[in-house]
């Protein structure tokens, strides 16, 4: 059940900036699967820049609402406005074009491509033309790849293939990286890997939105968190304001 909006310590309303400086502004959504009402009124807003994290307990609607905001699974009503534009009822093509780059829980490799034919087929200038991210400069992130260049990529670990699916997305010179399940069954060594890249994503000033199970991470790195509860956020706020109240990462995600 939802937190009742007064007892909320952060305010459920977008954060500080102005329209302009949202990449991404999802208001209201109410997304289905079917009669099953996954989403029930989630407004979100990412801003240029901005880090932030989506938390919550498995099935709670993290991939639904991620799904919804990138076309895969339109929402029943409610708005999605990247970059200003109301994309709601635009292909997913479309919305990937305004400066999205999109690692999807699983990562979509395609078996029959070598790592380097991967990286080639997405490479794009971004939005604005920019070519800041090349073939050289993803490989010099991810060296583990560069040592496969020639490889399969099915025959990739699965480390190596998040490390892929990362550089495939940076290779569209993105505004915004969406990363589904960031580290999900990884080992340790190869989940404090791919933090150290999304650290240094961050630091070029690319926005993330992420998801995954490592909350105390996800609260160290990211300037915004949100929490998810059955299909509503019940707590959107900086992500400093979150690791003071730790009964509420107690009571929705059960740390």
């Amino acid at each position: 059940m939802a937190v009742p909006r007064e007892q909320m310590t952060e305010p459920m309303a977008p954060q500080t900036a102005t329209t302009g400086e949202r990449i991404v502004e999802a208001s209201e959504l109410h997304t289905y699967y079917g009669d099953s009402h996954v989403l029930h009124g989630v407004n979100l807003t990412v801003q240029r820049g901005e880090t932030v994290c989506l938390m919550g307990r498995n099935g709670m609607g993290k991939t639904t609402t991620l799904r919804s905001i990138l076309g895969l699974t339109r929402p029943r009503s409610g708005t999605v406005r990247i970059m200003g534009q109301d994309m709601t009822r635009a292909e997913t093509h479309a919305i990937i074009r305004q400066g999205i780059g999109y690692v999807p829980e699983g990562r979509g490799m395609f078996p029959n491509l070598s790592v380097r034919e991967s990286l080639v087929m997405a490479a794009r200038p971004g939005p604005d033309g920019r070519r800041d991210w090349d073939l050289d400069r993803v490989l010099s992130v991810f060296p583990r790849i560069a040592e496969r260049i020639n490889h399969m990529s099915a025959n990739l670990s699965g480390g190596e293939q998040q490390m892929l699916a990362i550089g495939r997305a940076l290779m569209t010179n993105p505004e915004l990286l969406i990363l589904d399940e960031a580290t999900e069954g990884l080992a340790p060594l190869i989940r404090k890997e791919i933090w150290t890249v999304i650290r240094g994503i961050k630091e070029t000033g690319i926005a993330t939105l992420v998801v995954d199970k490592n909350v105390n991470v996800l609260i160290d790195l990211c300037d915004r968190s949100m929490i998810m509860v059955k299909g509503e956020l019940v707590f959107d706020g900086p992500s400093e304001s979150l690791r003071k109240q730790p009964e509420l990462l107690q009571t929705h995600i059960g740390l």
